[in-house]
């Protein structure tokens, strides 16, 4: 009886979690269905999710642009944008995250505590300030603001490498020292690769929060040519006619690859701890 009862605890069990994992997914679902749709099946088939029709046109139309500009100008766009902020966030968080777990100096933990500060500022209320600033040294329009900041240090993922780094032994940074490193070798020769998997996650998702990015773009980009992803699947809802919502679907699809394969290329990279980065002896 016992046993019976276990196995149909886990039958309910893997019931909840496919029931639940379906309703996390079918939004997914249903858009990369709409891309293969035309407008009258998107709109008045809701819950169905195969197309009568496979409407692989979309994407083509949806390729095509506006104005003469290629979709593929605008994930050229987000792909440059969102690598460089990456690599950005990646070098000056792991510097910053090191000053402050590994080195004493004055003021140490006063600048700590305006790092955790800023991380509970919301955003939109620095984001006139930001604006006029890069404003007046006339970058508005240009991608230095939207990916300069990134290399001067994010606060969530220093606070994040910096509980990853307190893990590290100092006695490898001893050692390391007895072998006449500075702290700058040690920095990049013992503690950043050991930080491989605090750097996977950090790459993983500020490459989603900046691809994801709609409200920078629209603040600081003016030409279209320049638009990002996100911004430029905003330009198939046109008010003044009809809205193309199957090329719209297909691009959204399109939009989903790059994060879909950064995930699946680092995701194996997330499982890996100290032991197998270089301590085993």
């Amino acid at each position: 009886m016992y046993f019976r009862n276990q196995k149909i605890k886990r039958v309910l069990l893997h019931a909840f979690i496919i029931v639940f994992g379906l309703c996390m997914i079918y939004p997914v679902l249903w858009m990369i269905a709409g891309s293969l749709k035309n407008n009258n099946e998107i709109l008045n088939s809701a819950l169905n999710l195969i197309p009568t029709t496979f409407r692989w046109e979309n994407f083509q139309n949806g390729w095509k642009g506006f104005g003469g500009i290629s979709f593929g100008t605008f994930f050229i766009n987000s792909i440059i944008v969102s690598s460089v902020s990456t690599l950005g966030t990646v070098l000056s968080s792991a510097c910053v995250a090191y000053a402050l777990t590994r080195i004493n100096f004055k003021g140490k933990k006063i600048w700590f505590a305006v790092m955790l500060a800023t991380m509970m500022i919301p955003t939109q209320v620095i984001l006139i300030p930001q604006y006029l600033i890069w404003n007046q040294l006339g970058m508005v329009g240009t991608y230095v603001p939207l990916v300069l900041p990134h290399w001067f240090g994010q606060a969530f993922f220093i606070y994040q490498m910096m509980q990853f780094m307190v893990s590290i032994p100092t006695e490898l940074d001893e050692a390391a020292y007895m072998d006449g490193c500075s702290k700058y070798s040690i920095f990049a020769r013992v503690i950043f690769p050991l930080l491989k998997p605090a750097i996977v996650t950090t790459v993983i998702i500020q490459f989603y929060w900046k691809w994801d990015d709609f409200l920078g773009p629209l603040v600081y980009l003016d030409k279209p040519a320049s638009y990002t992803v996100s911004l430029a699947l905003k330009m198939f809802a046109d008010t003044a006619s009809r809205t193309d919502f199957g090329a719209m679907f297909a691009m959204s699809t399109l939009s989903l690859l790059p994060v879909f394969l950064i995930f699946l290329f680092f995701n194996k990279y997330l499982v890996e701890g100290i032991s197998t980065s270089g301590l085993k002896g």
